[in-house]
């Protein structure tokens, strides 16, 4: 048997990597880009040049955006939507960084088309997203999604980020094929995009909100019940009040993707040791091996949780953020 391999931990996780609990913003969400693409659609079908347009999709780090975005375009790629060409519409993902200009996430888009353009090309940045464009058009490529945008922005000068919205409002008015922009990212995103006043009519903007007590503690019940089903285990009473509830969601900064993961990692810590019944215990594993911290002074044990550990600093304390 391979000392690295945990068969309980393997199989738990094979089990809770595709789960998915839909919030009201998935539907949101969706609905924004079903009536976008709609849209594109059928100025296709017009044959008569148009525009595209951009999602803006922000959030706090940890709120669930990527994850979000990423179950919306797999059921879109999957949907086999028609074009008038005959293909079949894709939308691909690109994740930025820091790293580079407008030219380097050029040959970061065709890598992500599949599209084999060596790092070392010298092809001019105009050759490359003419490139871009053409193979989209070729492959049925209807949008691109640009994950962490703000990557694109931020420490650049205002002319330097001025090129780049114009670069993106390109890619929307391209005249052999105007492609769709899904851009997510940190609430700062927001104020980047928002310079260019010839994009604001082309951007549909979803913000990603924090949770909100007590208003949400019923979906987040229904998460935790959810998790355990999953994992074919009980629930403890100890999870079944609000108090826990509370804790929870402080220990996840208010932010629905942490609160997910930590309920996910506390679901395959009960699995790997055998349990059949998920308890704090295992939230409050969790949390300590994560930190280091005392097993008594954790969001699920310290009496004054509210005021130890702070939204703005996940996995912190207090006094660890000031």
């Amino acid at each position: 048997m391979n000392p690295f391999i945990l068969p309980e931990i393997v199989a738990a996780s094979a089990n809770l990597n595709d789960a998915h609990f839909e919030l009201p913003r998935s539907e949101n969400l969706h609905s924004e880009f079903a009536k976008m693409f709609s849209t594109y659609l059928g100025c296709l079908q017009s044959g008569v040049r148009f525009e595209s347009e951009i999602l803006l999709v922000t959030g706090h780090s940890g709120t669930g955006k990527t994850k979000e975005v990423d179950n919306l375009l797999t059921l879109f790629n999957a949907s086999e939507a028609a074009l008038p060409t005959g293909q079949n519409a894709r939308i691909v993902p690109c994740i930025l960084d820091r790293k580079g200009g407008w030219k380097d996430l050029g040959k970061k888009t065709l890598r992500a088309m599949g599209y084999p353009i060596a790092g070392t090309s010298r092809k001019t940045q105009v050759e490359i997203w003419e490139l871009v464009v053409v193979q989209a058009k070729l492959q049925g490529i209807v949008g691109i999604h640009y994950d962490e945008a703000q990557h694109i922005f931020a420490g650049r000068s205002e002319k330097e980020q001025e090129i780049s919205l114009d670069s993106f409002k390109t890619l929307l008015k391209s005249h052999d094929w105007p492609l769709i922009l899904i851009l997510s990212g940190v609430p700062e995103l927001s104020g980047y995009v928002h310079q260019l006043d010839q994009l604001l009519r082309k951007v549909t903007h979803v913000p990603f909100n924090d949770i909100n007590l007590p208003e949400d503690y019923d979906v987040l019940n229904e998460i935790v019940c959810s998790f355990a089903m999953k994992s074919n285990m009980e629930i403890g009473v100890d999870l079944l009040t609000e108090e826990f509830l509370h804790r929870l969601v402080t220990a996840g900064a208010y932010r629905w993707g942490l609160v997910f993961e930590i309920t996910n990692k506390a679901s395959m810590t009960a699995s790997g040791e055998g349990a059949s019944m998920l308890t704090m215990e295992h939230f409050n594993e969790v949390w300590v091996t994560k930190t280091r911290m005392h097993p008594i002074a954790t969001p699920f044990t310290h009496e004054a949780f509210e005021t130890m550990f702070r939204r703005e600093k996940p996995f912190q304390t207090a006094l660890e953020s000031t």
